[in-house]
């Protein structure tokens, strides 16, 4: 039997129940792998996950890291002159804090207004799971497979992945690979096909302005010693210009900028009123120049992700903090290294401290961007496939945000690579009530159960 939409329709249909029940067990590992005190169940859901490929068909191996195990499996029977796929997911979600928030328990998941309620039920969790349902379709619906298939779910995408970096120098040839599809990526709206193409690169630093060895008395030692949440924000001011651009030297120097027949090729534009209505946002700030959608997607920024210093409790405290601290990140596109902006920006803020504070600046990851071809082989056919579900012509996109990941697994597979899933914006995914639609569940199911079915086809 071949893997047409309307089989893989009715395959649905009659499986339907078992796989909500099979999704809502995933669902239930609290596998927060940024949280050692989850790391045991973090390994559960790994073996638990392993299993139910093995169950389905696949040859399955847990490789072990630092860290979390990656899940390898593979059906590789149809020999080396067919096309290899390596699909990528990952199988960790994010802490559920605050837990007041959730409307049910993260772990517990709830089905309401055909959405499942739970972390982890969108990224990656419903996407990974709607991926390994195509596959058990896969081996259920065909006799033979006339392509070679492997699969790479890692369990520290939400924590920077560092044991999961360990396995290429060990497994590359295991990994290599004709295309490579990362399904953990989203659609820009309902019912709209696109495919991701690029994401940021990533770099995320903390810097520590120690002023004194204690907290001091504001009535005795204001006006004199130098107050290091005055100075740490004053340093972080500095690092835009009056018009917003970023002010670190360097900064743009390797930028890649894209000429108007490539920036052609993506859809780019981003509806204002929508987004502000959709996420409460009271204010706007892209780069002078650039459409929001732009900013978004292909230019670089700096942001200040968090600040402490001080007492900021009920009440008030005349203290003058002994330690300020803040965390930035920065997005980066194309051509830009992580390493050498990560120099400039320390330089930077140092030059723009006072002299005498203890100061303290690391990094704690950095990634390059990842940009792929929209006329590769793998990406037509993913195009196709989301086409023949939704009905509508697929866009290429690209992301703002970074799986810094990608652009290594692409080294180590030496793959044509594409991303793809049906996230979208308003699923709350890092935030409480995170949730998925059933309807794009099964959508995800089909999709890549005609990318299966294209490629046993050609």
């Amino acid at each position: 039997m071949s893997l047409d939409l309307s089989n893989l329709k009715k395959w649905y249909e009659r499986h339907r129940e078992a796989i909500l029940d099979d999704f809502i067990t995933f669902l239930a590992f609290k596998s927060i792998s940024a949280d050692s005190a989850f790391d045991d169940e973090t390994k559960l859901c790994a073996n638990w996950l392993a299993d139910y490929l093995k169950r389905i068909g696949l040859e399955v191996e847990l490789w072990p890291t630092s860290g979390q195990p990656v899940i390898f499996a593979k059906h590789c029977k149809a020999g080396k002159e067919r096309p290899t796929l390596l699909v990528y997911q990952h199988y960790d979600v994010q802490p559920v804090d605050p837990l007041d928030l959730w409307k049910s328990e993260p772990f517990k998941a709830a089905v309401r207004d055909g959405k499942v309620f739970a972390r982890g039920a969108q990224d990656n969790k419903g996407q990974c799971f709607y991926t390994v349902t195509a596959m058990r379709a896969l081996f259920e619906l065909c006799e033979k497979l006339n392509f070679n298939l492997k699969l790479f779910i890692e369990g520290e995408e939400e924590s920077g992945s560092t044991g999961t970096r360990e396995v290429f120098a060990k497994k590359g040839k295991e990994l290599e690979s004709d295309y490579l599809l990362v399904v953990d990526s989203g659609i820009p709206a309902q019912g709209q096909p696109a495919i991701t193409l690029g994401l940021r690169g990533i770099l995320t630093m903390e810097i520590v302005c120690r002023a004194a060895a204690g907290d001091l008395h504001s009535g005795s030692f204001g006006g004199i010693a130098y107050n290091p949440n005055r100075a740490l924000a004053t340093a972080l001011a500095s690092l835009y210009d009056e018009e917003g651009r970023v002010a670190v030297a360097h900064f743009y120097d390797d930028v890649a900028e894209l000429t108007k027949k490539e920036l052609e090729q993506f859809h780019l534009e981003i509806d204002e009123e929508r987004v502000k209505k959709e996420h409460g946002l009271r204010a706007l700030c892209p780069e002078p120049g650039f459409s929001i959608g732009q900013s978004a997607t292909i230019r670089p920024t700096l942001e200040i992700n968090g600040m402490g210093g001080g007492y900021t409790g009920e009440g008030f405290k005349t203290v003058l903090p002994a330690v300020a601290t803040a965390k930035i990140s920065c997005r980066l596109v194309p051509n830009q290294d992580p390493a050498k902006i990560a120099a400039n920006l320390k330089a930077h803020l140092l030059d723009h401290l006072p002299k005498g504070l203890e100061t303290k600046i690391s990094v704690d990851q950095g990634s390059p961007a990842f940009r792929g071809k929209h006329d590769s082989v793998i990406a037509k056919l993913v195009a196709k496939a989301y086409e023949e579900v939704l009905g509508k012509p697929c866009q290429y996109i690209l992301i703002g945000g970074s799986i810094p990941i990608t652009v290594e697994l692409a080294r180590a597979s030496q793959a044509e690579t594409v991303m793809m899933g049906y996230g979208l914006d308003t699923d709350q995914i890092h935030a409480p009530n995170e949730h998925f639609g059933l309807d794009r569940f099964e959508q995800g199911f089909l999709t890549m159960g005609r990318i299966f079915g294209k490629l046993n086809e050609q």
